[in-house]
């Protein structure tokens, strides 16, 4: 999908275009937010800016054309690969960083600014406004657009405990933006902290290491117990856990079996925490973030997948079109899904079902390669 932005001053292109895909927030249409941003900090003077969560693109393409330099941030894979695609499309030069955190930018800002999506747990909200406020430099202003379903109002509340001179610089209708401004040190404060989760599935412990709003985040759910409970491996063979979260499946195989690891998921929050798994239960693998194995060429033997299903049927298609594309010949496929659904038509493209099983609530398809 192509989206079109008519530019409305002279400076800039007469349109700017941009395009999205299925599992990115507001693939269909620009976000009420990000516009109010746009015409917020157009005339101001940004020099240095940081643009948080930039989704695929759009207000770090526009403000390149009047900030001295852009730096945008994302977690997800795909988002920023789309977000570089959209800078270069329309000659911008912004820089598009893939990092599970704000604080992990080695560089500090005069200004940044932020639309949560309204999905974004609260938590992780707060955290990125009060690791954003750290890298602005003394006097630097941190603006935050969004309406009251995306928590605008506890945003601004978080703001006035962290910062000083926080007021609500533009409006239109339940859209707005309030700038913060940083005065001095910023408080460590715990929002979204990491927890170790244990779980004991065949025989093996495993300690994993979760965040809020990763998927699960509290205990190992029921789904992925039965794909692990099911899965057959063998020493030597190369298992890849496809979208990995917080890595359970991944830390289970090298644990289970002497296996060449790979995990691999979208997010990069649940990457770091993936890794962070491997540690934790003692076991070795190797964890990449990456939009739906997109330029990884690497041969594997059998792949294990609880898969995003609400992301879309073009996430689950260039999901499983990998999967074709890295599993040799008579390699395995397992998924597991919620017994409701029918994900028959993108595994039937990776080859041949050789077998289900069914627990209570879920399903386990194994799929053999041809």
């Amino acid at each position: 999908m192509t989206l079109t932005l008519e530019a409305q001053v002279p400076e800039t292109p007469d349109a700017y275009h941009f395009r999205t895909a299925d599992g990115l927030h507001a693939a269909d249409e620009f976000r009420d937010a990000d516009l109010l941003l746009l015409e917020t900090l157009w005339e101001h003077s940004l020099d240095d800016l940081l643009v948080v969560q930039g989704n695929y693109g759009v207000v770090p393409t526009v403000l390149d054309a009047t900030a001295d330099t852009v730096t945008m941030t994302e977690t997800s894979s795909r988002a920023a690969r789309l977000a570089r695609t959209n800078i270069d499309r329309n000659g911008a030069s912004a820089d598009v960083s893939l990092s599970p955190t704000v604080a992990e930018v080695e560089r500090s800002f005069d200004a940044a600014c932020y639309a949560p999506k309204p999905y974004t747990p609260l938590d992780v909200g707060k955290r990125r406004l009060v690791d954003t406020l750290s890298v602005l430099r003394k006097g630097g202003r941190l603006y935050v657009a969004g309406e009251p379903s995306a928590g605008i109002s506890r945003y601004e509340n978080c703001l006035r405990e962290h910062a000083s001179h926080v007021e609500v610089v533009n409006q239109t209708g339940r859209c707005r933006v309030v700038a913060a401004t940083r005065s001095g040190d910023i408080g460590k404060t715990a929002f979204c902290p990491r927890q170790t989760i244990t779980a004991h599935v065949d025989g093996v412990d495993l300690s994993m290491v979760t965040e809020p709003g990763l998927f699960s985040p509290n205990s190992l759910d029921d789904g992925t117990r039965l794909l692990l409970e099911t899965a057959v491996l063998e020493d030597g063979e190369k298992v890849l856990d496809l979208a990995c979260g917080y890595g359970p499946v991944g830390a289970y195989s090298a644990a289970t079996a002497d296996v060449d690891v790979l995990l691999t998921d979208d997010n990069a929050r649940a990457t770091a925490c993936a890794a962070a798994t491997l540690d934790a239960t003692g076991v070795e693998g190797r964890v990449r973030t990456v939009d739906c194995l997109c330029g990884l060429h690497h041969p594997v033997d059998r792949v294990l997948c609880n898969p995003p299903t609400h992301a879309g049927s073009g996430v689950l298609s260039d999901l499983f079109g990998g999967v074709k594309r890295v599993l040799g010949a008579g390699g395995e496929l397992s998924v597991v899904h919620h017994r409701s659904l029918d994900l028959d038509e993108y595994l039937e493209r990776v080859g041949t079902i050789v077998d289900r099983t069914a627990g209570t609530e879920h399903t386990v398809v194994t799929v053999r390669s041809t």
